[in-house]
């Protein structure tokens, strides 16, 4: 379980402030990963604070250059451009070969036994635009806040849930039942052409100008 920085008391899973003296923490960054802030005023905006986002530089250590997300100084809430969080994900935590079913149960009781938050549809930091709520990985309990366009914003301490999430196989879980989905076909009804029997009479022309018909809509 995770402690307050200033007074050592356990927070809460879904919660970075501090019930016994009142302190925010950053349970995401602090302690976990060295980073440095290169711009104190970003164009972008927090969706709860309203405040300029700070980017911060995090040393990944993997071979593919600078990596720079945005933080809010006063939630501590992050936000990742397409790509990054898992970006971030795979630098963090190594491969995982095996699925610990039973510890992704207690990831997710330790996170919902906690008081459920309000739901609330926040904006994006680049475009302003309501961004979209989804699960990521499906069932990894982290609902994530996505603006298709521009990227993904994190409530602090969700990273480090899915970070929890990946090590006891939850990324691994998730992409063999996305592998072995069963894929639904969709099927094309054919025209019905009308019959010629001596029960059902049709003069050739007729038939001619049907079949015809029949012929253009296809290829139209």
């Amino acid at each position: 379980m995770k402690r307050c920085h200033s007074c050592s008391a356990p927070l809460l899973a879904n919660t970075n402030l501090c019930r016994y003296c009142g302190t925010r923490n950053d349970v995401d960054l602090h302690g976990k990963h060295h980073f440095v802030t290169i711009d104190h005023e970003s164009e972008r905006k927090c969706p709860h604070c309203a405040v300029s986002l700070h980017t911060i530089g995090l040393d990944l250590d993997d071979g593919l250059g600078e990596f720079m997300i945005e933080r809010c100084e006063h939630c501590f809430g992050l936000f990742f451009d397409p790509g990054e969080i898992e970006r971030l994900l795979k630098s963090s935590v190594s491969n995982v070969f095996s699925i610990n079913q039973q510890l992704l149960n207690n990831i997710s009781a330790e996170r919902y036994q906690a008081h459920s938050k309000k739901v609330k549809y926040i904006r994006c930091p680049v475009c302003d635009a309501f961004m979209r709520r989804t699960n990521y990985g499906h069932r990894s309990g982290v609902v994530i806040d996505r603006c298709n366009a521009h990227g993904i914003w994190l409530d602090n301490g969700e990273i480090t849930h899915l970070m929890e999430w990946k090590k006891a196989g939850g990324l691994l879980l998730h992409e063999q039942k996305f592998r072995h989905k069963p894929q639904i076909k969709q099927y094309v009804k054919s025209p019905t052409i009308p019959r010629y029997t001596s029960e059902n009479p049709m003069s050739e022309p007729v038939l001619l100008d049907t079949l015809s018909s029949l012929i253009a809509k296809l290829f139209t």
